[in-house]
Order: structure tokens, then C-alpha cells, then sequence
């Protein structure tokens, strides 16, 4: 059985007043039409305070937000990697997250100078029908420090590592292709924008700051290992309601992998 997947990996930009008029509440709706619009199979977000994740949760009827029994709900201000995957299509079998950190399971916890905690959120799925399962994460590398986000990353590797099975990995690693992060992991993983040798040039960055022009470098990423067949790859780069849905331009990528019934 051949099965065809659409990923995508979405930083919301947290809720955040200052930002003026694109503030969350002014362009909540447009991202729930983009969602809509391309219709992801699995979705990964990152920046998501709770009361964002649970507005995503209750407009999006047909996902399953991964949201383990161990993360701190009750904290409102911070920001998590979240992974939403359709229900029709999914069985998930086990799921956690855990701190990039020296104390992993310790709430907001950093190390190495990380300016913000961060975090890898992750499951484990049984496509409905076969009998293969394979994994998928998402999470948020600090934007600050680069040597935090080598940790980090490494922290992520050695996660890839003690996994059986294919993966997919996706999130913003702010970070550029070719770095050492970017090397590290691609090691392990492929990127799948360079699977199908998409250009790496300005219109490939995915940080506008809600201006539309491309800005910083291609740091949203997903990677995934080879038991995947890279189809397509896409910058979502479109408005809803007149406004950009954040300050990055959500990625997509088109996969397709064997499984067995």
C-alpha cells in the first residue's frame, strides 16, 4: 500500500498584543484557512501559547492535537511545539515531549545559554489500515544561541537514534541550510527541500516578519528519513483575509511512503 502524505510545519507566531494589527486576534482566522485550505495530513506548529493550541484544537475538527498527559497546561505563557494529525487517517499509538535541556523532563528548563525554552513534541502512528508505524516530531530551536542550538540538535539526534522506524522531523531550527545544525541532522534525516532540488536562493526564506519579503534564511525544515519518497515541495507564501497568516511562511511537503497491510 502506497501511502500519500502532506506535512506541514507552521510557526503561529505567539500571542503577542505589541504586534499591532497582526496580533493574534486579528489573524486567527486566517490561519485556520490556511490550514483548511491545503489540508495537511500532519501539521506541526510552533510558538503556540495554550489558549492558541486550544483555538487551533476547536476549529479543526478533524485533527487530534498531541498534547501529553505530562505538559504543564495550566502555564498560559509558554510556547509549545505542537503536532495535529487528522483523525481519519491516524491511530496514535504513544506520544510525548521533553525539554532540550540537561533536565529534560523539568518545565521550562535551558541550558547553554538558550535564551528561551525549548522544546521536541513527538508521536508514534499506525496509518489506519496497515500494520507499519513510524514517527513523527516537531520542535523549536532557540533564536539566540548558536552553540544552545547545537545542543539542542544534538539532544534531537540522539532522540533519532534510539528510534525503530521511519521519521519525520519538522520545525523552525533557526538555522540556515548548510550550517553545522543543519549538517548535523541531515546526517540522520533528508531535507526534503533539497530532495527535489528546490533552489536555495531569497525566495526560498521562510521569516518575513509579516511583510511578504523574504528575510533571514530557509529555517523552517522538514526532514525525513529515507523509507520516504519526496514528492513536492512548497513555501506557502499566500494571504487569507488580506493579511499574512504569521511572520513565517508555513512549509509544506508532499511524501509518500510503502506500508505494509
Amino acid at each position: 500500500m502506497i501511502l500519500k502524505l502532506r506535512i506541514i510545519t507552521f510557526n503561529l507566531r505567539f500571542e503577542n498584543d505589541t504586534d499591532g494589527p497582526h496580533a493574534w486576534k486579528f489573524r486567527k482566522r486566517a490561519v485556520i484557512e490556511l490550514i483548511k485550505e491545503y489540508a495537511p495530513s500532519i501539521l506541526g506548529t510552533q510558538e503556540g501559547r495554550p489558549a492558541q493550541l486550544d483555538f487551533l484544537t476547536h476549529s479543526l475538527s478533524d485533527y487530534i492535537a498531541n498534547i501529553p498527559s505530562s505538559r504543564r497546561i495550566d502555564d498560559a505563557t509558554c510556547q509549545f511545539p505542537t503536532l495535529y494529525f487528522r483523525n481519519d487517517l491516524f491511530d496514535i499509538v504513544e506520544s510525548d515531549e521533553f525539554w532540550l535541556s540537561l533536565t529534560p523532563s523539568v518545565h521550562r528548563s535551558k541550558d547553554w545559554g538558550s535564551a528561551f525554552p525549548r522544546m521536541i513534541n513527538f508521536a508514534r502512528l499506525i496509518p489506519k489500515g496497515t500494520n507499519e508505524s513510524f514517527w513523527v516530531a516537531v520542535t523549536h530551536l532557540d533564536n539566540k544561541n548558536a552553540f544552545a542550538r547545537q545542543m539542542q540538535a544534538g539532544m534531537i539526534v540522539d532522540w533519532v537514534q534510539k528510534r525503530t522506524g521511519n521519521i519525520i522531523l519538522m520545525g523552525d531550527f533557526n538555522e540556515r541550510p548548510g550550517s553545522n545544525v543543519h549538517r548535523l541532522l541531515t546526517s540522520h534525516l533528508i531535507d526534503t527541500w533539497e530532495a527535489v532540488n528546490m533552489p536555495e536562493d531569497r525566495d526560498s526564506f521562510t521569516y518575513h516578519g509579516f511583510t511578504g519579503i523574504p528575510r533571514q534564511s530557509r529555517m523552517d525544515w522538514i526532514l525525513v528519513s529515507k523509507g520516504f519518497q519526496v514528492e513536492r515541495a512548497l513555501i506557502i507564501k499566500d494571504k487569507f483575509q488580506d493579511r499574512y497568516p504569521s511572520d513565517h511562511f508555513p512549509y509544506l511537503s508532499d511524501i509518500k511512503i510503502t506500508c505494509s497491510l
